[in-house]
């Protein structure tokens, strides 16, 4: 346990994290959650992965989380000659619905409707907005002629973006329909939904989900001027919310992410749910041994934020140093989680609903333990609600959550200062209690006369909503 930070670590799985060895020293490191990107690799890949995550899972007595994300409906180019071909400024090129080779003057896009769903002088990003097109016309059927603004060297499959079209695919395409299948048969704690427009879409896959019969929970990743507009109910639906700043960077001008960040964070912490800030932390780190001093800063204002959660893309699935990145990581949230004031985000619950007694004595747990100073909140779920609420708060004193909920405590290892441990015994509030402080001083994880804070549903058995709530001494 000697990990201890509040503020949780995501981590890409790639080719550069695969074998057992490095896996385990990034366990070791401080990995919370381990993200699958179903953009790339094969099933077979991604099976042996979920395999050795579960089996190093076991071995450690951890509870590292899995995390598949979709790739929802990412247009993309298609091949060009000798994979790299220069667009220089100010020419035409054809952009094509056919299959073909690309070139100086034509290339491929892998999106059917593309001449329907453009119109004239709309904007084409290419390869992370690096490249820029003008719509000059459009047949409507398969065919549209742009004039390039920004040119540069285009290599094979570069991301699209349309930062002013309204596109007209699905958010689940075929193959994510697939994806979303796989994830769900190993029965994995989150599912990250890609290019989310609407909440609609995020309704859809937990109905898809819940037809399943499975728990997994869903992440909405935000990268969509759209999904901006509806952010209130997209966060309300969601059980989880990304700031996906790469695609967001593009779609929306570049100033504006730093606030929508910093926006998004707000409203997920009074609203109960984990968020998690993505892309570019460490980008450096794919090649280099120390991060630059500007990453050391994204890290930590994202701390300072209250981010429940920061991801490593490249960093840890195709970079040099997927241990290194970690520890680099691991060591900047504990200094800020030292040194800054980033606890009490205390808000109390509003209307008189059904979970009122429960979210009022989550809130007055962790009012009482910045008064007193407690160590730990100790509290059983079998939902997670419990451990939700009790982390939007954001106390200082230890989340320490008690379940017999194997998956829970996977799925709790994302949210900001909990941790998970698991505990099937419930026959008397007392007894449990007793029990809860002689395994936690156990594994010198609180000591004597340290005060701990006791949240519980009375009667146990009925396994209900927390009702109770007890100071006490170790």
């Amino acid at each position: 346990m000697e990990h201890w930070t509040k503020t949780k670590i995501v981590a890409t799985l790639g080719p550069a994290s695969s074998e057992r060895s490095i896996l385990s020293a990034m366990f070791d490191a401080g990995l919370d959650v381990a993200r699958i990107n179903s953009s790339h690799g094969s099933y077979e890949t991604h099976q042996q992965t979920i395999d050795l995550i579960r089996d190093l899972n076991h071995a450690k007595k951890n509870n590292v989380a899995i995390l598949v994300d979709l790739q929802g409906p990412k247009l993309r180019i298609g091949t060009v000659a000798d994979n790299e071909v220069l667009l220089e400024e100010g020419k035409t090129i054809e952009i094509t619905t056919h299959e073909c080779v690309g070139n100086a003057e034509r290339i491929y896009i892998t999106y059917p409707e593309f001449p329907k769903d453009v119109k004239v002088d709309d904007i084409v990003k290419i390869d992370d907005g690096k490249l820029k097109l003008k719509v000059t016309s459009t047949n409507r059927k398969d065919l549209v002629k742009a004039v390039i603004v920004n040119g540069g060297i285009l290599s094979s499959k570069k991301g699209v973006n349309l930062p002013n079209t309204k596109i007209s695919l699905p958010s689940l395409t075929p193959k994510d329909i697939q994806d979303l299948a796989f994830a769900l048969n190993n029965n994995v704690e989150w599912i990250g939904l890609s290019f989310v427009r609407s909440v609609t879409d995020v309704l859809d896959l937990k109905e898809r989900i819940k037809e399943a019969r499975k728990t997994t929970r869903v992440i909405a990743k935000i990268e969509k001027p759209e999904a901006i507009a509806e952010i209130d109910q997209i966060i309300d639906m969601a059980d989880g919310v990304m700031v996906a700043r790469g695609d967001l960077g593009v779609e929306l001008p570049l100033e504006k992410v730093p606030l929508i960040q910093k926006m998004i964070v707000e409203k997920c912490i009074k609203a109960s749910k984990p968020v998690i800030i993505a892309t570019q932390m460490m980008e450096s780190m794919i090649l280099n041994y120390t991060p630059t001093r500007a990453e050391v800063n994204d890290v930590a204002n994202a701390v300072l934020d209250g981010a429940d959660s920061v991801m490593l893309s490249g960093e840890t699935s195709v970079g040099k140093y997927p241990i290194q990145v970690i520890q680099h990581m691991n060591r900047i949230i504990a200094a800020v989680e030292r040194e800054a004031n980033i606890y009490f985000k205390e808000h109390p619950p509003g209307v008189k609903n059904q979970t009122f007694i429960s979210d009022s004595i989550c809130f007055n747990a962790c009012v009482m333990a910045k008064h007193s100073d407690a160590k730990g909140i100790v509290s059983m779920t079998n939902s997670g609600y419990t451990a939700f609420k009790l982390s939007s708060h954001r106390p200082k004193a230890n989340i320490f959550i008690f379940t017999d909920n194997f998956s829970l405590l996977n799925t709790l290892n994302l949210v900001w200062g909990v941790r998970g441990f698991y505990y099937d015994k419930y026959e008397s509030t007392d007894n449990t209690i007793e029990d809860v402080k002689i395994f936690l001083k156990k594994h010198h994880l609180v000591k004597e006369s340290d005060l701990l804070i006791h949240i519980a549903s009375i009667p146990m058995k009925d396994r209900g909503r927390a009702n109770m709530i007890k100071l006490g001494m170790v």
